[in-house]
């Protein structure tokens, strides 16, 4: 047997790598390699495109296994597989996108060092056969990868280092998941590549799961009407298996649009390869108040992260979605909130990120548009979110959470909060990660949620026997007549007050203590005359 060839650096990593964790990092510094020449968007659609192409073909091979599982059981003869194996019906009816033998992964790894074109040019005609077959994703996937600008023995050892990987899944995650995973690792690194610009494609991820533990969407519509690349979605559908189990993934259905044609297609491939469809973000990318693509939407949920302040904007001074007034062509806040607004249905909730200006801005009619949001009874939730949680912006955020309801709600028993807004101050919450980063730990985000939950009465903070209280410097429920008379400022730092500090009962008392600083005070005063004399006398003698 030939001595086997030495394998490169990475190579020998990944062989050594135990944890998903480990093979994602060796797999993102080999990718980081391709740089090259190209501009940062397209080189998230080079390495994210790749990812995706393994994962489809990953999905499909093991349907293909399943298949052939069932006909063994059967006792269907061998020479009769080709026509069940080659059914597409039997993939796409199992939601496992059809793909063509030519664009099958092991098809191009075999074929990565031959083909006389370079490994590129396989997977671009890859991509291409892919999007033939599955209309789902016309359109979608780059097909980027034999370009000048591409280095193909790169590439090729790209290919090589992905077909080495062992995304095996276990009890709780197949094969797709953990892909999954190394897909959203992706967009991680590139928001961090790329620091601001990153801001129209991705959410902090302890952002986003704030915002799904206190809406808690276990089933119908869910809104994104700026949805970057799919976060909000995948995070929803994490949610559901969390507390459903996999066979309610499906309860919930999504509906989404992005205006930029790149993160469209970034978030199109993200929700596939999380088993969504991706018909939920449209069939093309298009402006929300240009060209809204859902006029008669109404959803049970809506989870957004608009761009900040974004001005100039597509604005219409007409436009029926404008209900508690026209918004300022200055600013696009308050025409995100009423976007969403409208699209909420009979009992409709949302969770919203915005800048934290949009609590208190008086000018160009937003202070009257947010009054009458609130007389309207529509905000429910107000949290001030600590600074550092968004590496694409220093401005600091807040969220805004809207309710179409906000009474006892009959079978559902919540507590009747008519008239009353709960805000949250947590500012102080979050752990650093590293210099200029931070995040919620579970602890924090537990805490938030169960102070909302318990404020709402809802059936999960029944089961962990929650009651609300306020909690002086954290935590206040005020009644509209309260927030009137603060202008309808809705900063909660105004409403929850100072924290209550503990008092040690073996401090000393605070009479006693004055008297002790008083004295050591006049004695290091006294002592600083005499030290003075001391010096005087001294240059007097030399002088």
């Amino acid at each position: 047997m030939p001595p086997r060839k030495r394998a490169s650096t990475q190579q020998g990593e990944l062989f050594n790598a135990s944890t998903p964790q480990e093979i994602r990092a060796i797999l993102w510094k080999a990718a980081d390699q391709l740089r090259g020449s190209m501009d940062a968007a397209q080189y998230k659609e080079f390495v994210l495109g790749l990812v995706f192409l393994k994962y489809v073909a990953d999905a499909f091979d093991e349907r293909r296994r399943e298949i052939v599982v069932v006909l063994e059981e059967d006792g269907v003869p061998e020479h009769r597989w080709d026509a069940f194996l080659e059914d597409q019906d039997s993939y796409t009816e199992e939601n496992v996108f059809w793909v063509p033998e030519k664009a099958r992964w092991k098809h191009i790894a075999e074929n990565a060092a031959s083909t006389p074109d370079g490994v590129g040019k396989l997977i671009d005609d890859a991509m291409g056969e892919i999007m033939a077959h599955n209309k789902a994703l016309t359109g979608v996937l780059p097909q980027i990868f034999n370009r000048d600008n591409v280095d193909q023995k790169r590439l090729k050892g790209l290919v090589d280092l992905i077909s080495d990987a062992r995304f095996a899944g276990n009890d709780e995650k197949t094969a797709q998941d953990v892909l999954g995973e190394t897909y959203e690792y992706f967009l991680e690194q590139f928001a961090r590549a790329e620091g601001k610009r990153a801001g129209e494609f991705y959410t902090p991820k302890s952002v986003v799961e704030l915002l799904v533990e206190i809406l808690e969407p276990y089933e119908g519509r869910v809104y994104d009407p700026c949805c970057g690349s799919g976060g909000m979605f995948v995070q929803a559908q994490k949610f559901v298996a969390h507390h459903g189990g996999r066979d309610h993934t499906h309860d919930i259905a999504v509906y989404g649009q992005e205006a930029n044609e790149r993160t469209w297609r970034l978030a199109k491939m993200n929700l596939a390869i999380h088993g969504i469809d991706p018909e939920g973000v449209g069939k093309r990318w298009a402006d929300t108040f240009g060209d809204d693509k859902l006029p008669d939407l109404k959803a049970d949920f809506v989870l957004a992260n608009p761009p900040f302040n974004l001005h100039p904007w597509e604005r219409s001074t007409d436009d029926n979605r404008w209900r508690f007034g026209v918004p300022p062509a200055s600013n696009a806040n308050y025409a995100w909130l009423q976007h969403i607004a409208s699209k909420l249905g009979d009992r409709g909730k949302a969770g919203v990120v915005l800048a934290n200006g949009s609590m208190s801005t008086q000018t160009s009619g937003e202070g009257e548009i947010r009054k009458a949001m609130v007389d309207a009874d529509l905000v429910a939730c107000m949290v001030a979110l600590p600074g550092n949680l968004f590496r694409t912006t220093a401005i600091p955020a807040c969220l805004w959470f809207l309710a179409r309801d906000k009474g006892a709600q009959g079978a559902d028993a919540t507590n009747d909060r008519r008239g009353e807004v709960l805000f949250i101050d947590a500012r102080d919450m979050g752990e650093m990660i590293n210099r200029t980063e931070r995040v919620f730990s579970k602890e924090d985000l537990e805490k938030i949620a169960d102070t909302f939950h318990a404020w709402r009465g809802t059936a999960s903070a029944r089961k962990k026997g929650l009651t609300y209280e306020n909690v002086p410097g954290f935590a206040y429920s005020a009644k509209l007549q309260e927030i009137a008379k603060h202008d309808y400022i809705l900063t909660p730092g105004r409403y929850v007050g100072a924290a209550e500090i503990e008092e040690d009962p073996d401090a000393e008392p605070l009479n006693e203590k004055i008297a002790r600083l008083n004295k050591e005070l006049f004695e290091n005063f006294d002592e600083s005359e005499r030290l003075n004399d001391v010096v005087r006398a001294q240059l007097r003698r030399i002088g």
